[in-house]
């Protein structure tokens, strides 16, 4: 018996809950078996009647019930970009943990949307320049900005940057630039890999005026890509201080049915042994 679940970092914003849950339904619909929404952290502390009447989960609970009730084999399949802290550190310990007090159960955690070392794939790229497509204006050429939340591990900050250049090759001439941005970054020169943040791109001579299109990174809406959330300020900022400047966001890449269908590979992937993240097989 095994138990599946999307997981993601977790959010105190019921919108990225019921983002969760809609896509972890659709896959269970494609697969033709159930696939749990469940975040790592977080998510737990939203009151059960801002997400239907149905308490979020976390993943370490979770799994243990699910252990409880006889499985033995657990699967991940990972609602990031790419290989973060929380995937390669807090997701091993929390799961050793569980295999501590369950020794027959196995733990296998699927790729990332990003697979770096996979096949060749530009699908999240050309979801992406679909989502940039829909908001560009009938005249004039845009500037496109692809940004992220920014990250403390340059692996995560590669995958970003790989995708812009992608982008940036699908949208051709139907854009003037594609470039990357953090929306924020720890201090300190070792994470100067995150550069340029957001606002200071917008205050570029090249970004400061005319029309610029943000192609969300972002998976679900919260308090950093929903509605009023950060990137909404840092966009209102730069248009108060230069007059010219109109900024667009796009969609975000969770709430495309494109990243169900990339999601669904990676799980596929995992579920055949074909490859995966992070196998931690049963300790008896």
């Amino acid at each position: 018996m095994r138990a599946i679940f999307l997981v993601d970092n977790g959010s105190l914003r019921p919108q990225a809950t019921h983002n969760l849950r809609r896509v972890a339904a659709a896959l269970s619909e494609t697969l033709g078996e159930t696939v749990q929404a469940a975040s790592l952290l977080h998510s737990n502390k939203i009151p059960a009647e801002e997400v239907d009447g149905i308490p979020a989960i976390t993943l370490g609970p979770a799994a243990e019930r699910s252990a409880e009730a006889g499985a033995t084999e657990i699967i991940v399949l990972p609602f990031f970009f790419g290989p973060s802290k929380a995937l390669t550190g807090y997701l091993p310990e929390r799961m050793a943990a569980l295999q501590a007090r369950f020794l027959n159960v196995s733990v296998r955690v699927a790729q990332p949307l990003v697979d770096e070392l996979g096949n060749n794939d530009l699908r999240l790229a050309q979801l992406l320049a679909d989502n940039v497509r829909a908001q560009l204006p009938e005249q004039g050429a845009a500037k496109v900005a692809l940004v992220d939340h920014g990250s403390p591990i340059p692996d995560v900050t590669a995958v970003r940057n790989r995708l812009a250049g992608q982008l940036s090759v699908l949208l051709g001439d139907d854009v003037r630039c594609v470039a990357a941005a953090s929306m924020e970054r720890r201090d300190g020169d070792e994470y100067r890999f995150n550069e340029p943040l957001l606002e200071h791109l917008l205050d570029t001579p090249e970004f400061s005026s005319g029309h610029v299109v943000l192609a969300m990174l972002f998976l679900s809406p919260g308090r950093h890509a929903g509605e009023g959330g950060d990137i909404a300020e840092i966009c209102a900022a730069a248009e108060q201080r230069h007059s010219g400047l109109k900024v667009t966001t796009t969609a975000l890449v969770g709430e495309h049915q494109g990243s169900v269908e990339i999601l669904h590979s990676r799980l596929r992937q995992a579920l055949d042994g074909e490859r995966f993240l992070l196998e931690m097989p049963a300790q008896q």
